[in-house]
């Protein structure tokens, strides 16, 4: 299958975008900011198909529109925990906004599609480029964070005694998360970026509570779902999208049974 061009690509793709969205979304469940992680990917909807309206890229309509929201709920700091009914409603309405775009530019349909449901086996060269340019970025801009991100995300009040502004290094977070949002939807959509963001993180802090060993098994757990989603979709003609939640729904029910497992032995 990889004498295909669509099928390199593809695969290139899906690794920038497990590599970014394994790194950035174990921070996000650490943080236990995953929803607004969720809502990130419905206002870069709205983004696209407004930027499309516009006569503009909607790849960098998305990208915008994503990191503008992702630094208005950082500052919210700590207090965005507590505000899930306030960040359901900026969902709702986001995704509700896109439809109504949508519906002035209905030429754009199957784009939209694209954005909603992921269509990684129709990347092409240029977009890599967007998606390494943006992956890059925001694993840089993590690693200068990443030392007072984990002391905050672990110990904010001390942190905070500590000299450590919560609300910046949460809006310089988001912000991050915004931009590897905007990345991971070219791979599995606004309705799936969940799966990416948060099904590898999960399992891998499942699995192990070290810090470095979570980081690097969440990354692995996302490449190996990608990839073998886009195997798996190549051989069966079955949605990428569909095989790639499958594998993440699957390796996290096994990382939950395995740890039950464990500490029944353990008792007994």
């Amino acid at each position: 299958m990889f004498e295909y061009d669509f099928i390199q690509n593809a695969m290139i793709a899906g690794g920038i975008v497990a590599v970014v969205a394994g790194t950035v979304g174990y921070f996000l469940v650490l943080r236990g900011q995953t929803f607004a992680g969720h809502a990130l990917s419905h206002v870069g909807f709205a983004g696209a198909t407004g930027a499309s309206l516009l006569g503009l890229s909607p790849m960098w309509g998305m990208t915008c529109v994503t990191l503008l929201g992702g630094l208005s709920m950082g500052m919210l700091g700590e207090r965005l925990q507590g505000s899930d009914i306030a960040i359901g409603t900026v969902l709702s309405l986001a995704l509700g906004l896109g439809m109504l775009f949508l519906h002035f530019f209905t030429s754009y349909a199957t784009q939209a599609t694209s954005l909603l449901f992921g269509n990684v086996l129709g990347v092409d060269t240029s977009t890599l480029w967007s998606l390494a340019s943006l992956g890059t970025i925001s694993l840089l801009l993590l690693a200068v964070i990443a030392r007072p991100l984990v002391f905050a995300s672990l110990q904010p009040e001390l942190a905070e005694a500590k000299g450590v502004s919560l609300r910046l290094l949460s809006m310089l977070f988001l912000a991050i998360v915004a931009l590897t949002t905007s990345v991971s939807i070219q791979i599995v959509g606004v309705l799936l970026v969940f799966t990416l963001m948060v099904g590898p993180a999960a399992s891998a802090q499942k699995l192990t509570s070290r810090l470095g060993l979570g980081i690097a098994l969440s990354v692995v757990l996302a490449l190996f779902e990608v990839w073998a989603g886009i195997t798996l979709a190549y051989f069966t003609d079955w949605p990428t999208s569909f095989w790639i939640t499958a594998l993440s729904a699957g390796i996290y029910l096994c990382a939950v049974l395995l740890m039950k497992c464990i500490r029944y032995t353990h008792r007994s």
